[in-house]
């Protein structure tokens, strides 16, 4: 009720503000857009517990199904698979592409060249993205040489579940992928690990869209428990 009267007020405000300057109400819709789009990225997520992203607690019933497109065209920019169509869920699928090329080589260069590809001016810089401390992280904790994994490590990471956690137009979306990783250094490691990324539509592709990080996705186990009640979906594609 209370974002109902608000938006009444701001439109009331808008055709006001119209009639005396309309420099002054697109300055003010300019402001509702990035207002709405900042509740959204910031709007917090289902808590799980800390470890759920290592805790196998196999649901009774399946999340719900999502359904992901594929890629048409191939692999793009920094050898990310790109060609997902201007809906939500392409943006999803996007989204996934770019994580898997990170966390699979394991690679700071590779990170950077991928952001750099893939980062709009005024999204998270290569320093603060989430991805270049998870693979710092992995280099830390695995003890992997120099600034990529070893050669005997292989890590997978497979979109497993996923959500699309709001929308504002057809050209800006916050989408949420939770990967399965499967690490194998020496023995076998696995977790679930959930990631949100405002991403917009922009030279015809998805890219990381400018703002701060949003708030950070539940990490659980994929077709837990925990993921089902935090809202993960099923990932699913065409013909699957």
């Amino acid at each position: 009720l209370l974002l109902v009267a608000g938006l009444v007020v701001t439109l009331f405000q808008l055709v006001t503000a119209t009639k005396e300057d309309p420099s002054l109400a697109s300055d003010r819709i300019g402001q509702v857009v990035t207002d709405r789009r900042e509740e959204i990225a910031a709007r917090p997520m289902t808590d799980v517990a800390q470890d759920a992203g290592f805790s196998p607690d196999p649901a009774l019933h399946p999340a719900p199904a999502i359904l992901v497109p594929i890629a048409t065209n191939g692999r793009g920019y920094a050898g990310v698979a790109t060609g997902f169509p201007q809906i939500p869920e392409g943006a999803v699928a996007q989204l996934a592409a770019i994580e898997q090329t990170v966390l699979e080589s394991m690679s700071l260069p590779v990170t950077a060249e991928v952001h750099d590809a893939w980062a709009l001016p005024g999204a998270p810089s290569y320093e603060q993205w989430e991805m270049t401390e998870n693979v710092r992280s992995f280099l830390r904790s695995g003890h992997q040489g120099g600034q990529e994994k070893d050669a005997t490590t292989v890590v997978t990471a497979t979109p497993a579940m996923a959500m699309v956690k709001g929308a504002d137009g057809p050209d800006w979306v916050v989408a949420c992928v939770l990967l399965d990783i499967q690490v194998s250094i020496r023995t076998d490691a696995r977790m679930g690990y959930g990631h949100c990324s405002r991403m917009q539509w922009a030279d015809g592709r998805w890219q990381i869209a400018p703002g701060a990080a949003p708030a950070k996705a539940p990490s659980a186990w994929p077709g837990s428990v925990a993921a089902v009640e935090a809202g993960w979906l099923t990932w699913t594609e065409p013909g699957s």
